[in-house]
């Protein structure tokens, strides 16, 4: 079966801006999210992508861009099963505000029972995305062959519920995962099972640098900005 590459948007202005974006139209890359992209191309040479699955939000699109520009005979298609998690009321509101909600404790340690208030649960964020999967998993095999590898472009904490399901972690684990802003993790399918071969791999280790800033113990929901 295929090898999936997915690709974790770029730094966005509600990264930066410490939001939990969502949904919430008009949240582009800034940047050093631009700067990503226009790495992409580069760190994906040589690399025989057949397909591109794109989380229809603006900041995937973005991320998408310079690598579609210099591929330009490369299909791509939009998946709204892959777009970021429906955070209902929490969407545009700032994480620091949220964490003094209760329902982030539920989100941090019991995710598999969190249900965001005018949104959706995270169990049924993980199931869209890994249907999604599995259905590209069989197009593409069927169009390209077993051995075929293509690309997602998706949301952190789409990706962390895809690593857990690939892994056969239970929900309440992925937030045991991290997949900075523009990283690559890549999960090879097979008759049997999956293997986790790559896992946010961004190509340096900025963010292994000890920051001034306590980092704490909670998951950043959403993702995260990344390293400073």
């Amino acid at each position: 079966m295929p090898t999936l590459i997915l690709v974790r948007h770029g730094r966005s202005t509600a990264n930066t801006a410490g939001l939990l974006a969502g949904w919430t139209p008009g949240v582009a890359l800034d940047e050093r999210g631009a700067e990503q992209a226009a790495a992409l191309p580069g760190r994906l040479d040589g690399l025989p992508l057949c397909e591109v699955v794109t989380s229809p939000l603006q900041r995937c699109q973005e991320t998408l861009r310079p690598l579609l520009d210099a591929r330009p005979d490369l299909p791509v298609h939009t998946d709204e099963r892959i777009g970021e998690c429906h955070y209902g009321d929490w969407s545009g509101r700032k994480l620091a505000e949220l964490a003094d909600e209760p329902l982030m404790q539920v989100v941090q340690a019991h995710p598999s029972a969190a249900a965001f208030p005018g949104g959706e649960s995270m169990r049924a964020m993980q199931t869209r995305a890994a249907e999604a999967v599995r259905e590209w998993n069989a197009r593409v095999e069927r169009d390209h062959g077993a051995d075929a590898v293509y690309l997602m472009c998706s949301h952190g904490d789409i990706i962390k519920s895809l690593v857990a399901d690939a892994l056969g972690l239970h929900l309440d684990l992925f937030q045991r995962i991290s997949v900075e802003p523009c990283s690559i993790t890549v999960i090879r399918y097979t008759r049997l099972r999956p293997f986790l071969v790559r896992l946010g791999d961004t190509g340096d280790f900025a963010s292994l640098v000890p920051r001034e800033e306590a980092t704490g113990d909670d998951a950043p929901v959403g993702g995260g900005a990344g390293a400073p």
